[in-house]
């Protein structure tokens, strides 16, 4: 038994890695966005916001739907979130709300978020077109 990959079932939605990382995230974006200038651009902080939580909500849904389709469909629309929170976090790093560190670790997170979002659509997938 050696070697063997022990495989670890998800029962909810919370047991996905991914959504445990966005979830991550959102709590990070709450964070910065309630310093400094960035708290202030009521716009953009709320924007960032919004982006963050429709992340991990999409990904709870989708998984709660029952459907691979409609799972598959809304990882599409968080992997979108997750995009357009990349790119207001360029927007705050411009307008000077955000430091390069800080810019920096957030875009790592929302790439890394991306990245398991894109892994985990291939599979949910693959499985739909094998039924």
């Amino acid at each position: 038994m050696s070697g063997e990959k022990k495989v670890r079932k998800v029962e909810k939605f919370e047991d996905l890695i991914v959504w445990q990382k966005a979830r991550e995230l959102a709590r990070c974006i709450y964070r910065i966005t309630d310093e400094g200038r960035l708290a202030r651009d009521f716009s953009l902080k709320d924007q960032m916001r919004r982006a963050a939580v429709s992340i991990l909500s999409n990904i709870a849904e989708g998984f709660e739907r029952g459907s691979k389709a409609e799972f598959h469909h809304l990882l599409l629309i968080a992997k979108g979130s997750c995009a357009e929170l990349r790119a207001q976090l360029y927007i705050a790093l411009h307008a000077g709300y955000l430091g390069s560190d800080d810019f920096e670790k957030l875009q790592a997170m929302a790439e890394e978020v991306g990245r398991m979002l894109g892994g985990l659509r291939l599979a949910v997938n693959r499985k739909r077109n094998s039924t």
